[in-house]
């Protein structure tokens, strides 16, 4: 029997402290949290001051058996889940579910997976904080009580089976208006003008003017006045700088940096940090705060001194701007500094050698620079061209954040003085245009919703991943579209100007995050009736809220009541909103052959068109609004268009008709009784050839997983995902492993399929609310 249990929420975790620990002390985990909310029901007594009804989950049941059964042989109980509140409440209902003793129970803290670290949280142990405690349960319960009451309202009046939550909801908001923002902006074009002039030693110089010119004519005037100038140098300016490292990584900074140089998602980001923390390799890897210890800035000075020498150290200590930042807690930074690598694979490996580089950074010296700029002259024009520059004179932080790369070679002017003349070596004019603002990326969403203090850093991730899995946010390139741009060329030696017009089409938009039509649709109906649940304003409040609890400055039961009543108002009363209303129906005119109405609205499976009305003798005909258009701007005319559908575009060689058609999900044409694919292809416009090179890519590639077939039994021998496998259509049966897929007879196939289990259907239940 073991003195002494130490219980963690990882086995990773546990693995790692069992090695700092004697053979007094058993260390187990807890796989997270045993217990919570049950997934169905409200299960929030609010007539009962909020009383939550947790319950441990099943698949929680045997490793509670465990748990309870070791802490009842230990004299000890040491809970040692992470320091924020999850971890607390991880705590917490430890105690609770194992029925501890708070004489034989200890709360252990540390914000690093080291010896000295669980050694130091030993010999210091505390209590559980009731406090974060209820900052955790106010969270939860909050949460449990804006999906539960919301999301009906939304099946009813909306759409079956979408979902509302307090932070992912304004985090939609956020993606839907930037995309709205620009789809309203007009662009402005103007003129930029650049030229490249030629030293008395050949040297070439390029140069910008930098005043844009709104109008074509007078670009083309400079142009001229720049081909009959003397050109000269009027002035040189040569400006020292610094540049000091950025602060200490904290989570969301991390999560912004290793999209921004890694390409990882926020929680791919992590994932990998929370890795690396179990290990032992990183401190803890959930924190607002950019402090870092003193004993860390000491190990970071000695490493500094003694591998690039005592100029490139400067000792910082940074201060973090956020008010409910825990200055206790540290910045993410590597437990030991002179370990250059870690991981256990390549991409660990690479958040690692971040994570090291951010933190060494912070305790060097400034880089300094030259900045350097050289401004021509015109004899006949007003205006000037500028050359600039930057020269990096010491490095500084810069030779370990840019370790590898040629940092002092990058913008080097020549050098030159005042009154020196210069030659026209080529000069253009080049219209530009303004950009709208830029669609979210994960990482700068991330930065939004900090700066809007939305959420906390540790709910940046799943929330992201959330919009994007319940359909409201989709991560897409987005192509930008076609526009003409005009070109002056002057010609230096003729002075001619030639006008050149062509077709740009502007870089697309990689991997940034767009609005969904049903993202759009939910945030509209949020706005209007549910104003508070998407109001970035209301949603820091109530993160401030949890703040107070925390702190043990505000009753969690006091801040849910002075919520709920003016919330459970607004859903009582969305009652009266008419479904028509919500789906943002909109009249766009009458059909010309029917005379019966045509509308725009969402519906069951996404933005639809419809002609007539429920009320009429006939059914209504509708027909789905396709990606390219837009349900808030759809006209007469373009709905029209969408009944044409399904196209006949011919026949195929056996004189089967092939159709064009959009269904649920997406484009596709039909011959005979099979279907195809054309995502990528408009249905209103892809001719009969086309159509066939698809079908006959498609019949290649079902060919090819087709290993045998018993047409007259409908009985197929098939490629799977996993392997070969035998299938009649209503059944799925893998070969065994003895068996040669071609091999086998008709009487086999029959005889293992009828072994078979029949496929379990799966059956969902509506949960209704009482």
């Amino acid at each position: 029997m073991s003195k002494n249990l130490v219980i963690v929420e990882s086995p990773a975790k546990a693995k790692t402290i069992a090695k700092f620990l004697g053979d007094d002390f058993v260390v187990k985990s807890s796989f997270g949290h045993i217990r919570d909310l049950p997934k169905k029901g409200m299960s929030v007594d609010i007539a009962n001051n909020f009383a939550p009804n947790y319950e441990v989950s099943s698949d929680k049941k045997k490793i509670v058996s465990e748990l309870r059964k070791a802490a009842k042989e230990a004299t000890t109980v040491w809970l040692a889940s992470d320091q924020d509140r999850e971890g607390e409440a991880i705590a917490w209902h430890l105690s609770e579910v194992l029925k501890l003793k708070p004489q034989n129970t200890k709360r252990i803290v540390f914000h690093e997976i080291t010896k000295p670290a669980i050694q130091a949280a030993i010999e210091h142990p505390g209590e559980i904080n009731i406090s974060l405690v209820d900052a955790q349960q106010a969270r939860r319960i909050l949460d449990r009580i804006v999906g539960y009451e919301l999301s009906p309202v939304l099946w009813k009046k909306v759409r079956t089976g979408l979902s509302a939550g307090r932070v992912q909801s304004v985090t939609v908001r956020l993606i839907v208006e930037r995309e709205r923002e620009i789809e309203a902006f007009d662009a402005q074009a103007t003129f930029k003008l650049s030229a490249v002039f030629k030293l008395a030693d050949g040297t070439k110089l390029p140069a910008e003017c930098p005043t844009r010119f709104e109008n074509e004519s007078d670009a083309h005037k400079l142009l001229e006045s720049l081909a009959t100038s003397d050109c000269v140098i009027t002035d040189t300016k040569k400006t020292p700088g610094t540049r000091s490292p950025s602060a200490p990584f904290t989570t969301s900074t991390l999560q912004q940096e290793a999209s921004r140089r890694l390409g990882y998602s926020p929680k791919q980001t992590m994932m990998l940090a929370q890795r690396l923390y179990e290990e032992g390799h990183i401190t803890y890897m959930r924190t607002d705060s950019v402090n870092l210890s003193s004993l860390a800035i000491q190990d970071m000075t000695n490493f500094i001194k003694n591998t690039y020498g005592n100029d490139y150290h400067h000792s910082r200590t940074f201060t973090t701007k956020s008010a409910g930042a825990q200055e206790a807690h540290e910045a993410i930074r590597p437990t030991n500094i002179t370990k250059r690598e870690a991981g256990n694979d390549a991409q660990q490996q690479k958040l690692y050698d971040l994570i090291w580089r951010r933190s060494l950074c912070t305790q060097m010296s400034s880089a300094k620079v030259e900045k350097t700029v050289i401004t021509v002259g015109l004899s006949k024009a007003k205006e000037t061209f500028e050359a600039k520059g930057e020269v990096i004179t010491f490095p500084g932080f810069l030779k370990v954040q840019n370790e590898g790369k040629k940092t002092n070679e990058d913008g080097l002017l020549p050098d030159v003085k005042k009154g020196d003349t210069l030659q026209l070596e080529e000069a253009s004019a080049e219209q530009i245009f303004s950009r709208p603002p830029a669609r979210y990326t994960e990482a700068t969403l991330v930065r939004k919703l900090e700066e809007l203090g939305i959420g906390r850093p540790s709910t940046y991730a799943p929330t992201i991943s959330t919009v994007q899995n319940r359909g409201y946010v989709e991560k897409a390139d987005v192509e930008g579209g076609e526009r003409e741009i005009i070109r002056l060329k002057l010609d230096a030696k003729t002075t001619d100007i030639r006008r050149e017009q062509s077709s740009e089409t502007p870089p697309a938009d990689k991997n940034k995050l767009v609005p969904t039509s049903t993202g759009q649709l939910v945030t509209d109906f949020l706005a209007k009736y549910f104003n508070d649940i998407v109001d970035y304003d209301f949603t820091k409040y109530v993160e401030q809220e949890f703040d107070l609890v925390a702190t043990d400055k505000l009753s969690w039961q006091k801040m849910l009541a002075e919520f709920y009543v003016p919330f459970h108002q607004k859903v009582e009363g969305a009652a009266d909103i008419s479904r028509a209303e919500a789906s943002q129906s909109r009249p766009l005119g009458d059909d010309p052959k029917t005379g019966k109405p045509i509308s725009a609205r969402f519906g069951r499976f996404g933005p639809m068109v419809q002609i007539g009305t429920a009320e009429d003798e006939e059914k209504p005909r509708f027909a789905s609004i396709p990606a390219s258009k837009k349900l808030e701007t759809i006209t007469l005319a373009e709905a029209l268009e969408l009944f044409n559908l399904p196209r006949t575009l011919g026949v195929d060689s056996a004189g089967n008709n092939i159709e064009a058609n959009i269904g649920r999900f997406g484009p596709y044409v039909k011959i005979g009784s099979s279907y195809v694919s054309i995502r990528g292809h408009d249905p209103y416009t892809i001719d009969l050839d086309t159509a066939k090179e698809l079908i006959a890519e498609d019949t290649k590639k079902k060919s090819e997983r087709e290993i045998k077939i018993f047409d007259s039994e409908g009985i197929k021998i098939l490629k799977g995902r996993f392997g070969p496998y035998i299938t009649d259509g209503n059944k799925n049966v893998k070969i065994p492993k003895d068996k040669e897929p071609q091999d086998l007879t008709i009487d086999e196939c029959r005889d293992l399929l009828e072994k078979a289990p029949a496929k379990r259907r799966v059956t969902r239940k509506r949960s209704v609310k009482k």
